[in-house]
């Protein structure tokens, strides 16, 4: 029997401390460089842009909890993806969800296209999928659930696809984390991370994350990350460590909340959808029990007027308007003018994200406290609407 993954966010299966006095958390080892006993010998550290004790056991860290055979840290997940990208050619071609977080697709709009990469965005169902396939398709890039619209794709079964026509599956795993999903063991062969969301858990640094089980591909992201120099910083390396170490509560606290908020906005006249893939309504509901532990803590959901979804981002106050997610604290987004602002109108249009839409990232306070401030906050809302209307 395995060891259990709340075990694994705080041990490593083979971690030794007999170099580091038993220190109990991981050192920090701030230094640039390392000096060598002779011309020859090496102490297994050079320079700390090729690789630094505390950001080699992060990886390691990482690596263990999906269940990979390499990680690799990098100084943000835009930073992780850019890197990414590297591994392909100009006249590669990868087929994309169209629901992806907007800094992706603006990557893939004004970076990867210039390099000659050609990216086909399409609902990443099966179907789909096999439709679009060509002789110079390299890589199907998916989230799941997706960004903000938290659409549910089926790993295992894009993974046979991919391994039918030898391509790779990239699988973006930043909205459940290791701790709720595994992409590897459904077949996937490379998971991005935006680490400064679920991993760092605490908002206060940038991070991202490749990781594999593929030895040849680790081999070619270890090139590109010595060569571009994108790897993770020790001190935010470190940070990361902490951060995981309660992954496990975070994640398992924050769904508990996510639960009692869907139930209260499903009962609120002004919203007109919440979407949240632990509903058994939720078209992707039972692939997600298949291929996941848990559900996670985003809910995206749609109110009756722009004017509705502005009051409410006006009103907040325990509930913090502001991008990113994944962190202890509850924080609610505009996409259309946050996260998605870069994405192009049709397209935001096809995936339906519009004016009355918004995304929460569901913290750890108490839930009684986020409900009071949701209930709150509807009232004032509706009062202010009312008086303006009056007048």
């Amino acid at each position: 029997m395995g060891v259990d993954v709340l075990t694994k966010c705080i041990h490593l299966e083979k971690e030794s401390r007999e170099n580091f006095y038993g220190a109990v958390s991981f050192p920090i080892f701030q230094t640039a460089t390392f000096a060598h006993p002779s011309v020859g010998n090496s102490t297994g550290y050079d320079y700390s842009r090729l690789q630094n004790p505390t950001r080699e056991h992060l990886e390691k860290m990482v690596a263990a909890l999906e269940n990979g055979v390499d990680a690799l840290a990098f100084s943000s997940g835009m930073a992780a993806i850019t890197s990414l990208m590297e591994l392909f050619r100009p006249g590669d071609h990868l087929i994309a969800d169209t629901d992806l977080y907007g800094g992706t697709v603006r990557l893939f709009d004004n970076i990867s296209e210039k390099n000659g990469i050609e990216v086909t965005k399409i609902d990443c169902s099966p179907e789909n999928v096999r439709k679009c396939i060509k002789d110079n398709t390299k890589a199907i890039y998916i989230e799941t659930p997706t960004n903000p619209m938290m659409n549910v794709i089926d790993i295992t079964a894009l993974s046979e696809i991919a391994k039918s026509r030898g391509i790779w599956l990239i699988v973006d795993n930043t909205f459940l984390s290791p701790y709720f999903q595994n992409p590897l063991d459904l077949g996937a062969d490379i998971v991005v991370h935006s680490g400064t969301k679920y991993l760092g858990g605490h908002n206060d640094t940038l991070a991202g994350f490749l990781v594999t089980s593929d030895v040849s591909i680790s081999e070619k992201l270890r090139f590109i990350i010595k060569t571009t120099g994108a790897g993770l910083a020790p001190f935010d390396s470190w940070l990361i460590l902490r951060g995981i170490k309660t992954l496990g509560v975070r994640m398992e606290k924050a769904q508990e909340n996510a639960f009692e908020i869907v139930h209260w906005l499903k009962e609120q006249e002004e919203v007109l959808k919440v979407i949240y893939p632990g509903l058994e309504t939720h078209p992707g509901y039972e692939v997600m029990r298949k291929q996941s532990r848990g559900f996670g803590a985003m809910i995206t959901f749609e109110v009756t007027s722009k004017e509705f979804a502005l009051g409410i981002l006006k009103n907040v106050r325990l509930i913090q308007f502001a991008e990113s997610l994944g962190g202890v604290e509850t924080l609610i987004t505009y996409p259309v003018t946050q996260t998605h602002a870069d994405v192009p109108k049709k397209l935001l249009d096809k995936n339906g994200i519009n004016e009355r839409v918004l995304r929460l990232s569901v913290g750890i306070e108490a839930g009684r406290d986020l409900i009071a401030e949701f209930e709150r906050v509807f009232e004032k809302v509706r009062e202010e609407l009312l008086d303006r209307e009056e007048s």
